[in-house]
């Protein structure tokens, strides 16, 4: 079997005789419901090749689709000019961004056989589309594949997103007085912009990212992979597959694998790694999520404004790492329109929780998630002073100034991060809730209730264990109960006391 991995070209992908997940049935349904559509999904989740695929239906490529859903169902006799505008190609990071879209514009109008005005008054996507439309005498089918590039690369550089902001604003301003001219408008990117801020008066733009019509347009369902992929499935652990890339959702119900990360999956040997995330390694976001204090982003919930709106130069951490797909829609309460987000998979969450980790730590010698595989050794050997001095080690490595700055902070992340992580290799829960433990963690043999305290007696910590009965559901548990009371000393930066109670 031939994996598309990273081709986002329809035509590519069905001429060389990749595997295609037909969804062409669920495309032909949302064209058939209007003319103005924007979609927001992450990176690497088929943005490209959806728009790629929607060129060659309005092309009238019927060869293309022989074998899939929408075969019997299109008009393959009328065709429309295709305007197709892919952020990626065009050259602005060496260029003025005006001057890198009218390059990028103008290759276009060659393919088509357009010459284009030239001028600082004139608008070349306005332009185009006029002369599109005139010289085949037909409407056009504008896709812009990415509008948000240009922001979302210049994110910790807000001068420069603002300028390309506004480049783009004007760039985008003609396209509802284009109608006349207008077969279908169809934009993807990752970000979800307020109208008000890119496109104008374009009040008739559907944004279907939050539609149950889209919320399996993109990625793999459980169903479909089934289908496609049983004889890759046979030869795995299943459910080890979905624990690891399955979970985004846009709807809170249905669930898809993110295709590049399963696609990679099968095709490397069957190998759990970060796929995905090597991509893309969010350095800024990491940072602002330690500038806001945010470490512990599991179920949280927000309304549909907050996860919709996308202020570059105000940034809601939540709101980025939902657009950009360190979090999904875990549930939604229609009758609260409130949504609960959380990590899509494993996958995702030990790779940010691990970056996170190391920016608190101050980019250790020693990875730590080495630390967090010794831990569970340690745990697993009921080696308690080793997982003392690993919890040193962690905290030792931590720069001063910021330790005596926050310690409490940085104290309660470093702990937390760490179980969290804990929890990719065995059964791990991080509580930070009031009345809950700090930590419970259950090996092949041990069940041990973790307590943590700051400048205070360990026998505090675990005088709570034993009045708030937090081994107490485990009772009936075959496997020994342990009891665990740290104390970390803020003064010596270090486990000041620590004792073991089974």
């Amino acid at each position: 079997m031939k994996y598309p991995i990273g081709i986002q070209d329809f035509r590519v992908l069905r001429e060389g005789g990749y595997v295609y997940v037909d969804k062409t049935e669920h495309i032909h349904h949302i064209l058939n419901r209007g003319k103005y559509f924007f979609l927001s999904r992450p990176r690497r989740f088929g943005k490209s090749l959806l728009l790629s695929t929607i060129r060659e239906l309005y092309s009238g490529s019927r060869e293309l689709f022989e074998g899939l859903w929408v075969e019997d169902q299109w008009d393959w006799e009328h065709t429309n000019p295709v305007i197709h505008i892919k952020f990626a190609s065009f050259k602005y990071k060496d260029n003025p961004l005006k001057k890198a879209i009218q390059e990028g514009l103008e290759q276009e109008a060659e393919r088509l056989g357009i010459d284009l005005a030239e001028g600082d008054f004139i608008n070349p996507l306005e332009d185009l589309i006029v002369k599109a439309h005139r010289k085949y005498g037909r409407k056009v089918v504008l896709l812009i594949d990415e509008y948000d590039k240009p922001i979302i690369d210049y994110l910790d550089e807000v001068e420069q997103a603002e300028a390309n902001r506004d480049t783009l604003k004007w760039l985008y301003s003609i396209i509802k007085d284009s109608d006349p001219h207008l077969e279908l408008a169809f934009i993807t990117g990752v970000s979800a912009f307020s109208k008000v801020s890119i496109f104008s008066d374009l009040n008739n733009l559907e944004n279907i990212s939050l539609s149950p019509s889209a919320y399996t347009l993109l990625g793999i369902t459980q169903e479909e992979l089934e289908r496609y992929f049983s004889q890759q499935l046979a030869e795995v652990d299943a459910e080890k597959v979905r624990y690891w890339y399955n979970g985004y959702g846009w709807g809170g119900k249905y669930k898809v694998y993110n295709p590049f990360s399963i696609l990679r999956f099968f095709k490397d040997g069957h190998l759990f790694q970060n796929f995905w995330f090597e991509t893309g390694t969010p350095t800024f976001l990491v940072r602002e999520m330690k500038k806001h204090r945010y470490y512990n982003v599991r179920a949280i919930r927000v309304s549909q404004s907050k996860i919709s709106a996308f202020d570059f130069s105000r940034l809601d951490p939540i709101a980025v790492l939902f657009q950009t797909g360190y979090l999904t829609i875990a549930e939604y309460v229609p009758e609260d329109n409130l949504y609960t987000l959380d990590y899509p998979n494993v996958e995702v969450r030990q790779s940010l929780e691990q970056n996170l980790l190391s920016d608190y730590l101050d980019f250790p010698l020693e990875d730590p998630l080495a630390r967090v595989v010794n831990l569970r050794n340690a745990l697993r050997q009921k080696d308690l002073q080793e997982v003392i001095d690993i919890f040193n080690a962690l905290f030792a490595s931590l720069p001063y100034d910021h330790w005596q700055r926050e310690n409490e902070h940085f104290f309660h992340a470093i702990i937390h991060l760490t179980f969290s992580l804990l929890g990719v290799y065995i059964q791990s829960e991080v509580h930070t809730a009031k009345g809950r433990c700090d930590a419970i963690v259950q090996t092949e043999k041990y069940i041990y209730a973790f307590e943590f305290k700051l400048d205070k007696g360990a026998d505090e910590a675990l005088q709570q264990i034993e009045e708030k009965g937090y081994l107490a559901p485990w009772a009936d548990s075959p496997k020994e109960k342990i009891a665990v009371g740290v104390s970390f000393s803020s003064k010596e930066k270090q486990v000041g006391d620590w004792g073991v109670k089974e």
